[in-house]
């Protein structure tokens, strides 16, 4: 069984796969994946590059209603292939993987803006403007946060 250090890594492996996925990046780690799947294995790299065409076949084809899950569904499916990996793997050739894993993890983060959201959440690296108009309502969840009456503009009371 895998420490959890090594488990949160595995974690966000799958995640940077699937972040991924249809953006500027995707070549990119497309190939580094399979090399680090493949582990020098031709025949198997190949595979690994089938399976991530798959992965991004169906995050496109996932309709508005479905996206959440088939996202999720893929995270994981990446997060158990990079445990396997971790799992055999040791000494020297696991600190290997770990490094170029993290380092994946870390360039893929940076080329998604640092910015990431888990389940029912929305990523901004930017400004957000939540605004209702015409009797609307609306919402934005950040945290513990607490609103209250602003106190009224003028000169200060005293």
């Amino acid at each position: 069984m895998l420490e959890e250090a090594l488990v949160v890594l595995a974690t966000a492996g799958g995640t940077a796969v699937v972040q991924a996925a249809g953006t500027q990046a995707w070549d990119g780690l497309r190939a580094r994946v399979a090399r680090l799947l493949g582990r020098g294995d031709g025949e198997r790299e190949r595979g690994e590059l089938e399976r991530l065409d798959r992965t991004a076949s169906a995050l496109e084809a996932g309709g508005a209603a479905e996206v959440e899950r088939v996202r999720l569904r893929q995270e994981v499916s990446w997060q158990t292939r990079f445990e396997a990996l971790l799992e055999d793997v040791d000494g020297a050739e696991r600190e290997r993987v770990v490094a170029d894993l993290q380092s994946l993890v870390q360039e893929q983060q940076a080329a998604a803006g640092g910015v990431s959201a888990r389940e029912h959440g929305v990523a901004v690296g930017g400004s957000v403007e939540v605004r209702a108009d015409h009797g609307s309502v609306a919402a934005l969840r950040v945290g513990d946060v607490t609103l209250g009456n602003p106190s009224q503009p003028g000169p200060p009371q005293g």
